[in-house]
């Protein structure tokens, strides 16, 4: 066996929370209210401390112990400081850390993991270009790719998107508020709807139906508006658009439009992929093989930055140089991409999240509680809707529900355009043993703010 069983990779006494935040964490995040940016976040929502951490465990700096269920936001699919991951990542960072793009074991070994594993017919026939650190970085590439090849402009992408922070990423992203201090991005960017047949009230089959329906319409209709495209840019499941799960047919009818009209189709796995899901790819659950295939967050194995663009060989028309970025040589995070690789395959991880991710929706299903709309994810890629009576989106309820789980040690975290679904993107790691433990908080949570609301109506 690669590596200690899942079981073994824990701190043993999760969750155990006392004073949260203790006298430490108080000191810390007044003294990153002093001097950090104003851009944090994360505090704003859980007053955190990070101290260690080990599989789906954190340490605080107070001592207190949580069960992890959001994972870095997706990065950690092998678990915090994963033993056999980090081995090699101490080998590696005492021979070589830096190479740009110069040739290195680490760098060939994990071109070689991905391209073997890359979703279907591009498996044996893909080139990978790593570039900047981050997942926008690959959606940059990406469009820069599809462009390049089409030697179109205009991009065809989905309402509910988020794709990263750089100008090209933030164009196809659907947030409005997130994009429009920065306006003007990118010009001829069309946005379709993306299926998601619990919002809009209708049957899946007629949800898939009129989002292609309308990307059909952008790319072939004379007056789209839309003025030569170069590539249609898709999220396989929308992770912030609240862990929006398309019925079957939708990726293969975009694949059918792109085919017809010689489009590259992007599929952006940054946050679904590399096991996510249950699969490597999401885009596997569907049987669609895309062009052009951005992936980050988990790649570098135990939460280094790392990303990269995999795509089919057909399309690796630039030159020397036409893509490049200084972290591109990252031969730490490659040691450690490989590694997990190996370790989720070892340890069956793609099966475990298949199952377990069953077991979590099958859990939250049978809440006994209005509040919960709709449940909905693949393998551990996991969405709770919360609506209220009147069919609005129930956003205090879910951030009642966040407090009451990590004020008893349980971390989750929240999704969606109105910040209504409960996101729960565990680590792989994830026992089933911990996973009950805070399914029991997480239904707790649920049954309380349900009465509570209750006795306030």
């Amino acid at each position: 066996m690669v590596g200690p069983p899942i079981e073994d990779i824990h701190f043993d006494d999760a969750p155990h929370v006392g004073e949260f935040p203790g006298p430490k964490g108080r000191d810390l995040l007044e003294r990153q209210e002093a001097i950090d940016s104003n851009a944090v976040a994360y505090p704003d929502h859980i007053p955190l401390v990070p101290d260690a951490a080990k599989g789906a465990t954190i340490k605080d700096v107070d001592g207190n112990v949580f069960l992890d269920m959001f994972a870095g936001i997706g990065v950690l699919n092998v678990g915090h400081a994963n033993p056999y991951v980090m081995e090699a990542v101490h080998e590696q960072a005492d021979k070589l850390v830096h190479t740009v793009d110069f040739p290195s074991e680490p760098r060939l070994d994990l071109i070689e993991k991905l391209e073997a594993r890359a979703p279907g017919d591009l498996a044996g026939n893909s080139k990978v270009v790593f570039g900047g650190p981050t997942g926008s970085d690959a959606i940059e590439a990406a469009i820069k790719l599809a462009k390049y090849n089409t030697g179109g402009h205009g991009l065809i992408a989905f309402r509910g998107s988020y794709h990263g922070a750089t100008s090209g990423a933030m164009s196809i992203t659907g947030k409005k508020d997130f994009k429009e201090p920065y306006a003007p991005l990118l010009g001829d960017v069309e946005f379709a709807p993306y299926p998601h047949p619990y919002a809009q009230d209708r049957p899946p089959e007629e949800a898939v139906a009129r989002s292609l329906e309308e990307v059909r319409a952008i790319v072939e209709d004379p007056y789209s508006g839309l003025t030569n495209p170069a590539g249609i840019f898709v999220e396989p499941i929308q992770g912030e658009g609240g862990v929006v799960t398309p019925p079957e047919g939708f990726l293969a009818g975009l694949r059918e439009i792109a085919d017809d009209n010689d489009l590259p189709l992007v599929v952006d796995e940054i946050q679904a992929g590399l096991g996510r899901t249950g699969e490597w790819w999401a885009s596997d659950h569907y049987d669609v093989t895309p062009d052009i295939v951005t992936t980050a967050k988990a790649l570098g194995g135990v939460g280094f930055p790392l990303s990269a663009t995999i795509y089919h060989e057909d399309l690796d028309t630039w030159g020397p140089g036409d893509h490049a970025g200084t972290y591109r040589g990252h031969v730490v995070a490659m040691r450690a991409g490989s590694r997990a690789i190996e370790y989720i395959e070892a340890h069956d991880l793609l099966a475990h999240a298949r199952d377990l991710g069953a077991h979590i929706r099958g859990r939250l299903r049978d809440v006994n509680a209005p509040l919960v709309g709709d449940v909905r994810g693949k393998g551990l890629f996991v969405g709770a809707e919360f609506t209220n009576p009147d069919g609005t989106p129930a956003a205090d309820a879910v951030k009642a529900v966040q407090r009451y789980c990590y004020e008893r040690g349980v971390l989750v975290w929240k999704a969606g355009p109105h910040g209504n679904v409960l996101r729960l993107l565990p680590p792989l790691v994830l026992t089933e043993a911990q996973a009950d433990t805070a399914l029991d908080v997480i239904c707790e949570a649920i049954d309380h703010v349900t009465a509570e609301r209750g006795a306030t109506a």
